[in-house]
């Protein structure tokens, strides 16, 4: 795995590269403007890109609400894969979850998508259900996946925009 990965919060200045990941990757991708409101009105999105080479590479995406978080999206750049950044990006997505106070998260993923599942199976993802015909391109399931092992929060951890009751 490469060192010269850095994970950060995603801004609006990334959203060239994050849609361009986008639309390479998804047969339905998400619009700029899907990300433009997640980032800008969806107070419970959280976003994190990876930068490899000066540049996006990869990103990633969760919504938490209270201990249960769901991850929306996650993509790396074709000229990108394989070199860990997935799995970068991933591991500091559950971090972030888990400072946030998620308990565990929760995903769906293409059945045929095989190193998809292999890469959160080894992260601690479980398939728990399948969602039928639930990828309206093609018909195809997906397979519900939970990670209930989710690393420690870092008791240092504080973001401005978090609410916490109490």
């Amino acid at each position: 795995m490469p060192n010269d990965i850095s994970i950060r919060r995603m801004t609006l200045e990334d959203l060239d590269p994050v849609v361009a990941i986008e639309e390479a990757t998804f047969a339905r991708p998400w619009t700029r403007q899907d990300y433009v409101d997640e980032l800008t009105r969806n107070k419970a999105a959280r976003y994190l890109v990876a930068e490899a080479e000066g540049q996006v590479a990869g990103f990633a995406g969760a919504w938490i609400i209270l201990d249960e978080s769901h991850i929306t999206n996650i993509a790396v750049a074709e000229g990108f894969r394989r070199r860990g950044i997935g799995r970068k990006v991933t591991e500091a997505l559950l971090q972030y979850l888990s400072n946030l106070g998620a308990a565990y998260a929760t995903l769906e993923v293409r059945e045929s998508n095989l190193p998809a599942q292999s890469l959160y199976k080894s992260l601690g993802f479980l398939a728990v259900g399948r969602r039928k015909r639930y990828y309206e391109d093609n018909g195809e399931d997906a397979l519900l996946m939970v990670c209930d092992r989710m690393p420690p929060a870092d008791p240092e951890f504080v973001e401005p925009e978090t609410v916490f009751e109490g």
